[in-house]
């Protein structure tokens, strides 16, 4: 079976006004932070997210699910994930809770990020062995199918559609992304390397992924390492404001995972390195920086997001939980 990886980026969203219902400390009551993610219900993931830290259940719990990536658009909440049929996952995303297949079940898929801008939805994922987009449920394949590909990050720019992946060459992954369905590759497939998230700038292409087991991203496919050879690092997703390119994953010190996040380049842990630590999702708006993730408790995953710097629980460590996408919208 495939591994799977759950990475998002964070678009640009629209909003509407919403009361908070949750009782999260949050000093400024305009934002508003959507995360998704799944937690265990016995030997199954339920696919959920949470706003403000209150939680909506996305699937019943007898079969398996994820919830991969959420963006709010005119006062919608969308979540892209994926939920077994007892055979393979359907790659889906809900619209405000009620869900929409984009594959039937006969293959192996799934969502892994979404974008939605005007009256368009934009997923990524993908379906059998081929990365692919969806457009208004509309599947649009990346690659053949002959080898494995995943597209895990889609962001939309004017009338542009970037999508972030790789694909297997016969003998190592090769991270790339497509621009309206035109493949540029990020490394020459001399190592196992992954496309994680995507960012659109003006005229600038963001990329953030690892090659050879170190954290690195791309600008106009020209690397930009995070880390040295030192350590194993990863990164999952990106986000460019203004001048400022703020990258989310986690390093490995000795033998403990470290979520970390690097502005420019600089690294900042966002947990003790006693506890192993995740974080795949990075969202940045009014100067305040959110990531969200998981840390093991030492018995379980717990859900958490960070906000600059500072850990806020979502679920409550009694079952593995995981924050796997992040937006935030402020009024």
């Amino acid at each position: 079976m495939r591994k799977i990886y759950f990475i998002l980026i964070l678009l640009p969203v629209f909003y509407s006004c919403k009361k908070s219902t949750s009782n999260d400390v949050l000093p400024d009551p305009r934002l508003y932070v959507y995360i998704a993610g799944a937690e265990t219900n016995g030997s199954v993931n339920v696919a959920k997210y949470w706003e403000n830290g209150q939680a909506t259940i996305l699937t019943d719990g007898t079969k398996d699910a994820w919830a991969s990536s959420i963006a709010i658009a005119g006062g919608d909440i969308y979540v892209a994930g994926q939920e077994s049929n007892g055979t393979n996952y359907i790659a889906k995303y809900w619209k405000n809770n009620q869900a929409v297949p984009l594959t039937d079940g006969t293959s192996y898929a799934a969502a892994t990020s979404i974008a939605v801008t005007g009256s368009d939805i934009y997923v990524s994922g993908y379906e059998g062995n081929a990365a692919t987009y969806w457009k208004n449920n509309q599947a649009v394949p990346l690659t053949d199918g002959n080898q494995s590909a995943v597209a895990n990050s889609i962001a939309i720019a004017g009338n542009d559609v970037y999508v972030a992946g790789e694909e297997f060459n016969g003998y190592f992954t090769v991270a790339k992304y497509w621009k309206n369905g035109q493949e540029t590759l990020l490394t020459d497939g001399t190592k196992f390397s992954y496309a994680k998230s995507i960012a659109a700038a003006g005229s600038d292409v963001y990329v953030a992924g690892y090659e050879g087991g170190i954290a690195k991203y791309w600008k106009n496919g020209q690397p930009v390492s995070l880390t040295d050879s030192t350590k194993q690092s990863y990164a999952f997703s990106i986000v460019v404001v203004g001048s400022d390119v703020y990258v989310a994953g986690y390093e490995i010190n000795g033998s403990v995972y470290t979520a970390t996040y690097w502005k420019n380049g600089q690294a900042t842990p966002l947990i003790e390195a006693t506890r192993d630590t995740w974080v795949e999702s990075i969202a940045v708006v009014d100067s305040r920086i959110y990531a969200t993730g998981r840390v093991y408790n030492g018995f379980v995953y717990a859900a958490k997001y960070w906000k600059n710097g500072q850990a806020i629980s979502l679920t409550d460590g009694l079952k593995d939980a995981y924050g796997t996408g992040i937006a935030v919208v402020l009024q």
